[in-house]
């Protein structure tokens, strides 16, 4: 399975972007398996930003509730991050992922390691 992000890019503060992961090579990874987008600061920890069940249940990380929306289109097998109000501290680089499977939404959000399959990430910078 091999991910690709894009969409990352230099915005200021209040501004949106919308990031988007393309999977090849399993024509059905979005509907078999539970997607996720994270993110991750030089020096911390990778932190789980969203994920979206393969019944399309989604779960947020507290810090991202009522300005991020993920969302799947499972005929182009595409993920996509919608985010919007931006702020300096969601400067990161930002990776989309598969599996968590047999997890608790919540689980998979603090367990990215559980996650088997990632992109290479693409870059956010929000100044202010």
């Amino acid at each position: 399975v091999h991910l690709e992000e894009s969409g990352g890019g230099s915005v200021q503060e209040g501004r949106s972007l919308r990031l988007s992961c393309v999977a090849s090579k399993y024509s059905h990874i979005y509907s078999d398996y539970r997607m996720g987008w994270f993110r991750q600061v030089p020096g911390k920890e990778r932190e789980g930003v969203a994920v979206i069940d393969s019944d399309g249940t989604t779960t947020y990380t507290d810090s991202v509730k009522g300005r991020f929306t993920i969302s799947k289109d499972v005929a182009k097998n595409a993920l996509y991050l919608q985010m919007n109000s931006l702020k300096p501290e969601d400067t990161a680089l930002y990776f989309c992922a598969a599996g968590g499977l047999g997890l608790t939404a919540a689980q998979a959000l603090a367990e990215p390691e559980l996650f088997g399959y990632w992109g290479r990430g693409t870059q956010v910078t929000v100044s202010s």
